[in-house]
């Protein structure tokens, strides 16, 4: 089954990915925001498993979750995978996701479940410092590593921070939420604003900043926990840090609402529940998974060795609009 990758791509791109082939109804359709690696594996172990062939449009956060909400009466896809469930809050609240309760979900802790069953957490996601040791040492060579939010405020690391963009990744925005609700919001804002002079790089792609990390062009980054591991466990001269105070949220899956393709869809999404196909994701991502029968990949940094904030996931989604907003003309 040929797959599609898009970095950015367009309406006009994505009606000729899914197209109007024979037996179409027969194909299972995956807006992916989780990377292309795992996005394929995982994809492909489904299809190995059901006989269900299964196409994927891979894009950002942001780009996919407004498409969710536009083709809500005739959705392009039948499943959304991957991003905060602040961002399936957002498509729920706009009619555009299923409601199926999966028999695996009840063996799942709360967090990771919908009320009302149209998403379901299959890993869990916590942000982290991340540092080039390397190019640190090189930089500031007098400076401890920092271990708060605080310390990266040191004027000292102007232009050597990586941070995503809030507007299009949904790491960008779990760290404003992180920082507004840990702090309130006229510290929290005084906060953001301050770290932003010691910015370099604001890139829309989730992924971007523990790869700009790897390859050494900054020395600090925020990104998630699991991404800077994977790093260090492949050799890269990343260390990640669980600065205390940290925000948590799961990875999701959710189902189009008005799918032609309701029963694939729910395999799918049990699918992504069983333990087989979370340990594929830890081996891939180094998540810790949400299913308790499945077993985090070796290197990864275990939830119970970090400091969580009661992470509001209904607070962030209600009030994403403004908050952004208020990004966009004070920041960029």
């Amino acid at each position: 089954m040929k797959k599609i990758l898009f970095a950015a791509a367009t309406l006009a791109a994505s009606l000729t990915f899914f197209g109007c082939e024979k037996n179409q109804s027969l194909e299972l359709r995956v807006y992916s925001i989780i990377h292309d690696e795992e996005t394929e594996a995982l994809t492909k172990l489904f299809t190995d498993k059901t006989g269900i062939p299964v196409s994927y449009l891979r894009a950002t956060t942001g780009e996919l979750v407004n498409r969710v909400i536009t083709e809500k009466n005739d959705p392009q896809a039948d499943i959304l995978l991957g991003g905060a469930s602040s961002y399936h809050i957002q498509a729920d609240k706009e009619g555009a996701l299923e409601s199926y309760a999966s028999p695996l979900a009840k063996n799942l802790p709360s967090y990771a479940v919908a009320s009302d069953n149209t998403w379901t957490g299959f890993c869990v996601l916590t942000l982290g410092i991340g540092v080039n040791s390397k190019r640190f040492a090189e930089k500031f060579p007098e400076t401890p590593l920092p271990k708060t939010w605080e310390d990266l405020l040191n004027p000292i690391f102007k232009g050597e921070i990586v941070l995503n963009n809030p507007a299009a990744s949904s790491t960008g925005y779990i760290f404003v939420q992180n920082q507004l609700q840990r702090l309130g919001d006229e510290k929290g804002w005084e906060y953001l604003l301050a770290l932003t002079k010691n910015v370099g790089q604001f890139p829309d792609s989730g992924s971007a900043p523990a790869k700009l990390l790897g390859t050494g062009e900054y020395a600090l980054g925020v990104s998630y926990l699991h991404a800077l591991a994977k790093y260090n466990a492949q050799g890269f001269s990343v260390k990640p840090i669980a600065p205390p105070q940290s925000a948590g949220d799961v990875d999701c899956v959710s189902i189009m609402k008005n799918t032609k393709n309701l029963s694939a869809a729910k395999k799918f999404v049990d699918f992504m529940l069983s333990v087989e196909a979370q340990e594929l994701m830890s081996e891939f991502t180094f998540t810790a998974p949400v299913n308790p029968e499945a077993k985090a990949v070796s290197g990864s940094i275990a939830i119970s060795d970090i400091d969580l904030i009661d992470y509001d996931v209904q607070k962030a989604s209600s009030e994403k609009a403004v908050v952004l907003d208020r990004w966009v003309k004070e920041v960029k």
